[in-house]
């Protein structure tokens, strides 16, 4: 059932700081916060606008797909749980959603591993989701991490894995606004060839190249990550290739993958973070990993300038941790969002040595270190960084997806208590 929200608008006790940025909350809703279900990186997307509205998804108190929406500088939210209910124990049985340019939403949800739950909103501009349907009906029994992405000509892309940790393969479908159906085009992009399986992340750049990075992980443990690798897609995904324009043979495997940093096993290198570009297509991978001989990973930058693939040193971290195991970590800082502006980087972070605030880094690509700003005064435990893709590809505007919640390692549902979903608006960047 619909409600009308009308929350008295919060605003952070610190508005401005000497560098320019402000920040403003806009509570949404109180959410459920055991795990980080409704907080994880690759949730592709927790917050996405079309004109002058902005919807967000969430998995309610209950457990609850919720949907809410607002019209930008509104602080006044139309709340609608949905007849759905997700495995909120498991935090990779993410909801994610995307607003077609019919102003049909698409959700996904309550997947690791388990057969395909997509709906669609029942008609343009209605919050209510109609039946669980199939996209193609084929790969359709094993999924994990469903993503959309839209492409400048007003597709869609969905992006699933399918198969397990360790050995499982990337799957992706294309959706036509005209005839309002899904097709097919790989039904396996990334083989890991039952032997490991692909952590990607996926962009689009502003000439509607599709980039595309991912690590490979050898088994189910996350020690086994290695190896940053690349391919982008020219055509809409139909074909690939390697940066320098070198046709890829499909699928891609360990042995054809373009490799854009070396990083062996067991260096704390974390799978599943994010990607940009500049303004002049450029893609740019945010990470971390620990280099060989020290002991504290650190937040890292890898790109490509048009000639060649750079990397460097975003933090400056002094806290040693390992990542080893399987199943969700509660690890002491987040996998990154970055963001890049012509030559200035903006990167979105949270850290235990900070408080566990939500923190932007921000420079110049050639600063020697860019610069931590906590734009909250309050502690997001393992909140990890989500936006509005698409308010910021269209307007420049950033809002982040907010919310404190709990994670016990390994995949383990801790006492937290409903916690509320803020959408964090800052500015100038």
């Amino acid at each position: 059932m619909s409600r009308l929200k009308s929350i008295i608008l919060l605003l952070m006790p610190f508005a401005a700081w000497s560098n320019g940025i402000s920040c403003k909350l806009i509570p949404v809703d109180t959410a459920y916060s055991a795990t980080s279900v409704n907080v994880a990186v690759f949730r592709a997307n927790s917050v996405v606008s079309k004109d002058s509205m902005q919807y967000v998804a969430y998995y309610d108190p209950e457990g609850y797909l919720t949907i809410g929406r607002r019209v930008h500088g509104s602080d006044d939210w139309t709340i609608e749980r949905q007849q759905y209910r997700g495995n909120v124990a498991d935090a990779h049985n993410v909801i994610s959603i995307m607003i077609d340019d019919n102003d049909i939403l698409h959700a996904s949800f309550d997947h690791h591993g388990h057969p395909l739950k997509y709906c669609r909103s029942v008609a343009p501009g209605s919050l209510t989701l109609g039946p669980l349907e199939p996209m193609t009906g084929v790969i359709e029994d094993d999924v994990t991490y469903p993503e959309f992405y839209k492409l400048p000509d007003g597709q869609l892309l969905f992006a699933y894995r399918s198969g397990a940790s360790g050995r499982g393969n990337l799957v992706m479908n294309r959706y036509d606004t005209s005839t309002g159906k899904w097709s097919r085009l790989h039904d396996n992009l990334i083989d890991g060839e039952n032997e490991r399986n692909a952590y990607w992340q996926i962009c689009t750049g502003p000439d509607g190249t599709i980039h595309l990075s991912w690590v490979w992980r050898e088994t189910w443990m996350v020690e086994t990550n290695h190896d940053l690798c690349y391919a982008r897609s020219r055509d809409n995904g139909v074909t690939w290739e390697r940066s320098d324009g070198t046709p890829y043979s499909l699928p891609i495997t360990i042995s054809t993958a373009e490799v854009a940093c070396h990083i062996p096993q067991n260096s704390e290198l974390i799978n599943q973070t994010s990607m940009s570009t500049d303004n002049a297509g450029n893609p740019y991978i945010a990470t971390y990993w620990r280099e060989q001989g020290d002991s504290v990973p650190q937040y890292r930058l890898v790109w490509h300038d048009g000639t060649g693939w750079n990397n460097r040193q975003v933090s400056q971290r002094t806290e040693p941790f390992s990542l080893a195991g399987g199943g969700t970590k509660m690890i002491p800082i987040a996998r990154p969002r970055v963001l890049i502006d012509n030559d200035k980087v903006y990167y979105i972070t949270r850290d235990a040595e900070r408080g566990s605030k939500v923190t932007i880094y921000h420079g110049d690509i050639d600063d020697p270190y860019l610069t931590p700003v906590d734009v909250t005064d309050f502690g997001v435990d393992a909140w990890e960084p989500s936006y509005d893709t698409e308010l910021w590809k269209e307007h420049g505007k950033l809002h982040i997806y907010v919310q404190e919640a709990s994670q016990g390692d390994g995949e383990k549902v801790t006492t937290a208590t409903p916690k509320m979903v803020y959408i964090l608006e800052v500015s100038p960047l």
